[in-house]
């Protein structure tokens, strides 16, 4: 069994839309990291396409076959590698999507179930709503929950990615600290909820944003990896950088034998009062796409 996690983060920043130039970048880091030992690489959201990249959209879509990817994926082989990505899905519709990347594969997918549409945030005008909470098994006793900026502020999800069994939550994000308005904290507000997260469920997190500045965005990069009691083992300053934690198995056990979130969630009890809220407010069954 595996024991430990040599986890890293990849900030940088993106050039909006440039294809080539981002995925040059994307190979340099993950030589940079190989070199590191690292055996599992964050990058941040919509790190091949840029946080304002939809705005090419048709140029810069890639399914999640294309050569490209596959090539990244070769690239990183036995390490495992999460970039960001505009997926064009079936019937031409395009999801802000996360690929974990593996030994010339794309070996999971998640596309970002909480668009966000307030401040300076227009994701509902270029993507479609994904559909699914799920985890990817890494080896050991390691599963990753893995979800996009936005959608760790709908808790339910993140509570649905550690009832699937996640043992470490992974946050690709696109943080720009104008991006909700000037009276909303980005930097403190992740710092808050990252902390929240490990502390509640007992896992370790990484949360990897983005640096530069994009049009009217200026982002803050930030990015951290932290232990299963809530404690930072690593931080990125603003500019492009590589960070890593080893992290140790042992160390989730102990955090979920003193604080049991998981196991006292009482699913059924969930189960039935949304079932319940359902009923009451008239909400239609989703209709479940293929994947």
């Amino acid at each position: 069994m595996t024991r430990y996690l040599n986890l890293g983060a990849a900030q940088m920043a993106s050039a909006i839309g440039d294809l080539d130039t981002n995925l040059a970048t994307h190979h340099r880091l993950i030589r940079q990291a190989k070199n590191l030992g690292i055996d599992c690489l964050v990058f941040p959201e919509l790190s091949l396409a840029g946080h304002y990249g939809a705005e090419n959209l048709l140029n810069v879509a890639m399914h999640r076959d294309d050569t490209r990817l596959l090539d990244l994926s070769k690239a990183a082989g036995e390490m495992e590698v999460v970039v960001g990505f505009i997926e064009e899905g079936p019937a031409a519709q395009f999801y802000n999507a996360a690929a974990v990347l593996k030994n010339g594969k794309l070996v999971y997918i998640h596309r970002k179930l909480n668009l966000p549409s307030y401040g300076r945030l227009i994701e509902t005008k270029y993507y479609a709503l994904g559909r699914f909470v799920d985890t990817h098994p890494m080896p050991g006793d390691w599963r990753m929950g893995l979800l996009i900026c936005a959608d760790l502020y709908n808790p339910a999800l993140v509570h649905l990615s550690f009832l699937h069994g996640a043992t470490l939550l992974t946050a690709p994000i696109s943080s720009g600290r104008e991006a909700v308005g000037d009276e909303f904290d980005n930097p403190d507000s992740w710092a808050t909820t990252m902390k929240f997260y490990s502390m509640m469920y007992g896992a370790p997190s990484i949360m990897v944003n983005r640096c530069g500045v994009e049009e009217d965005l200026t982002f803050w990069g930030g990015s951290r990896i932290l232990d299963p009691f809530g404690r930072v083992l690593a931080q990125a300053g603003e500019g492009e950088e590589v960070i890593a934690a080893k992290l140790d198995y042992a160390e989730v056990r102990r955090a979920r034998a003193l604080l049991p979130t998981v196991r006292d969630s009482n699913i059924s009890l969930v189960q039935r009062e949304m079932e319940r809220l359902t009923a009451k407010l008239g909400v239609p069954d989703i209709v479940r796409d293929e994947e």
